[in-house]
Parts: structure tokens; C-alpha cells; sequence
């Protein structure tokens, strides 16, 4: 792609690039090799909703690694991901806090495991969480009601910074894909759909590097930086394509971005 040319593209010229590659993107083959692949695991929504959240943590870097290293939870969890949030001893969270990832340390497994388990001694799904939220207004509201409800009890402030607080101009990228995979639903099977109390026209684009970058050579964003309020420039655009479900454009422009 040759940003100069590009810049000249009409709004429909740019959206048919996009929307081909949704196409490219958006269908079964994509998961294998996406940490999405960790929670299509599992059947049950709480073990979905459970491995989803934290694979979506770890989702940065190496995709490879993200996988293997999500593998080995699951693999210390014996693949009952609620059950051990819910259930587990001291000592099986001691083993689990061993396998650290990048900047997340077993402190940090520890304080999340705890955050977890009493997420659900409160509520059935996190979704009612960040639905308080968005019924107030949009991603934002959503994630910043869920980190108050999720840290409520914690003392950890550094654990808090693995879930991006867009109120702090994060982009909050893991967590706004952690809500596309739990709240996107269509007829290609990568997406789960399992909540049905947020809209998927609330939804805002996980931006990271790779999307961020091909938003700009489309003309689409022109803040420079990867922040909030970047996903806010750029989800007028994507809104403006696709009112009803603007973050299917997330496979085109993340999958540019790592295809080229």
C-alpha cells in the first residue's frame, strides 16, 4: 500500500478494500492461529467467558507465544477454566502463578485469580459488569464500570494496569477484543456472540500497531498515536460504514496489517 495513493481513495473505494478483506479474514481458518483459539476450546459460555479473559490479558506479542503460554493454563486448569477460578486451592493457583507472561507476574496471576473468584461468587457472567456501563453510553462507560466492579477489593494497583482504562486514555486494545469475541456474533463462527445484553454497535475497535497503522494509510485516522482517543476518531469512520457492527472491520485492518 502506498499511503499517497491511498489518501485519494473515495470513502466507498476504501470501505471496498476493507470489506474484501473481511472476507479474507473473517471465517474459521483465522482462528487457529489467533489466541480466539483458546476459548473455541471450550462449549460451556463460563469456561468461553473465562479462558477468553485471560487469554485476552496476555494478548500481546508474539501470537505463537500468546497460544503456547495460554495453552499451559488451560493445561494446569485441566481445562476446566471456571471450575479452577471458582474452586481451586491455594496451592494449584501457586502452580499456575509460575507461568508468568512478559510483564505479567505471578503476583499479578494471584490478584486476578482472586479478582476472578469473586466476580463470580457475585455475578453468573462478567457481562453484567460492563452491561451497567454500557447502558449508560458506550465502550468506555462499559470497561471503566467493570475495572471499578473487578478491582473493587484488589491492593494491587500494578495488576490493574493489564486491563486498560480507557477513562486514563488507553486504548484498552486486549479488553476491547476480549468484548468483540464475547459480543460479536455473525455466520462465520469466530466470534462467539454468548452475551446478548451489550449491542454490538457499542463495541469499539481493539486498535493496536498493526490496525492503527493501515487506518492511517486509508485515510482513516489521522491521530498519530494509539490511544483512546484514536479508537474514538476511528470508530466515527468505522460507524459511519457499518452503524450495526462497526469492529467486523478489526479483521480487515488487523489482518492487512499482519498479511502484508
Amino acid at each position: 500500500m502506498h499511503s499517497r495513493k491511498v489518501n485519494k481513495l473515495a470513502q466507498s473505494d476504501i470501505q471496498e478494500i476493507l470489506d474484501q478483506a473481511i472476507e479474507q479474514f473473517n471465517h474459521r481458518s483465522f482462528i487457529e492461529n489467533d489466541p480466539i483459539s483458546i476459548p473455541h476450546l471450550f462449549h460451556q459460555h463460563q469456561d468461553i467467558e473465562v479462558a477468553g479473559f485471560l487469554v485476552a490479558l496476555i494478548s500481546w506479542g508474539n501470537r505463537k507465544a500468546i497460544i503456547n503460554r495460554a495453552l499451559d493454563w488451560m493445561e494446569v486448569m485441566g481445562n476446566e477454566p471456571y471450575r479452577f477460578v471458582t474452586e481451586a486451592s491455594p496451592s494449584e493457583w501457586k502452580t499456575l502463578s509460575k507461568m508468568i507472561y512478559r510483564t505479567l507476574s505471578s503476583e499479578d496471576i494471584l490478584e486476578i485469580g482472586r479478582c476472578l473468584k469473586r466476580a463470580y461468587s457475585e455475578v453468573d457472567s462478567l457481562e453484567k459488569w460492563f452491561q451497567v456501563g454500557f447502558e449508560k453510553g458506550g465502550s468506555l462507560e462499559g470497561i471503566s464500570h467493570f475495572r471499578e466492579s473487578f478491582f473493587r477489593e484488589s491492593h494491587l494497583q500494578r495488576t490493574q494496569k493489564h486491563v486498560g482504562n480507557p477513562a486514563q486514555n488507553s486504548a484498552a486494545k486486549r479488553i476491547n477484543m476480549f468484548l468483540r469475541w464475547m459480543v460479536r456474533k455473525d455466520n462465520s463462527g469466530v466470534d462467539f456472540g454468548i452475551w446478548r445484553n451489550i449491542p454490538m454497535s457499542k463495541l469499539s475497535i481493539p486498535l493496536d500497531v498493526h490496525s492503527g497503522n493501515i487506518a492511517r494509510e486509508l485515510g482513516l485516522l489521522k491521530r498519530k498515536a494509539d490511544d483512546w482517543k484514536a479508537v474514538q476518531e476511528l470508530d466515527i469512520q468505522l460507524r459511519r460504514m457499518n452503524p450495526l457492527d462497526p469492529v467486523i472491520y478489526d479483521y480487515a485492518l488487523f489482518g492487512i496489517g499482519v498479511n502484508r
